[in-house]
């Protein structure tokens, strides 16, 4: 019989309801609003305290800092700015995984302009393809400004398992058949070199 499948409480009737939402308040106002609230952790938060969305980016301070800082905001805004928040803190993870790797150079400014001169030579493409870089969305780069400032500030979670390249999913370097994909993230693909060192 169907019936003997379906819970006891949708035959409930509107008084026994009642009496269930009742206890249900109750026992809610008995618990207090302190510790209902510490049983409450918002869905994107992470250990850190970033928050992978647009509305917790708008809500921090304006950006500032060192070179460094501006080399890796004006990285995210030609590389990510159409990324999600998530996306965007998973580029400039990369970038700071180049910074610590003996394989590459060891500040962000020299990472990001690595093979800079050399048409089509160089790690980032928005640094040799020929065109000025031109900040023209001043919002957009406001917010990567942002992601590289709390990147920097050791703020955010490990998001690509130690990758130190990505591409698009609309190409596929001839690299990325040799080196372990560790995660997708938008519409990038993440990597790994495939050599292991004695660090790791």
């Amino acid at each position: 019989m169907v019936t003997a499948l379906l819970p006891a409480s949708l035959f409930a009737s509107s008084e026994e309801a009642r009496e269930l939402a009742m206890i249900e308040a109750s026992g809610l106002a008995a618990t207090g609003d302190k510790r209902l609230k510490s049983m409450l952790v918002p869905a994107a938060a992470t250990a850190g305290g970033v928050n992978f969305t647009r509305a917790w980016i708008d809500a921090q301070p304006k950006a500032k800092g060192s070179e460094q800082w501006r080399c890796l905001a004006e990285a995210l805004y030609f590389e990510a700015r159409g990324e999600t928040v998530k996306g965007q803190f998973a580029v400039a993870e990369v970038i700071m995984n180049r910074v610590k790797s003996k394989r590459f150079p060891s500040s962000l400014c020299g990472v990001i302009n690595q093979g800079t001169g050399k048409k089509y030579q160089c790690q980032f493409t928005y640094t040799c393809d020929g065109y000025a870089e031109v900040i023209a969305e001043p919002r957009a780069f406001a917010r990567v400004s942002k992601v590289a400032r709390a990147i920097m500030d050791g703020k955010a979670p490990q998001l690509t398992d130690g990758a130190t390249h990505y591409h698009t999913t609309a190409v596929r370097p001839r690299w990325s058949r040799v080196y372990t994909r560790t995660t997708k993230i938008g519409v990038h693909l993440f990597y790994r070199h495939t050599w292991r060192t004695a660090s790791n």
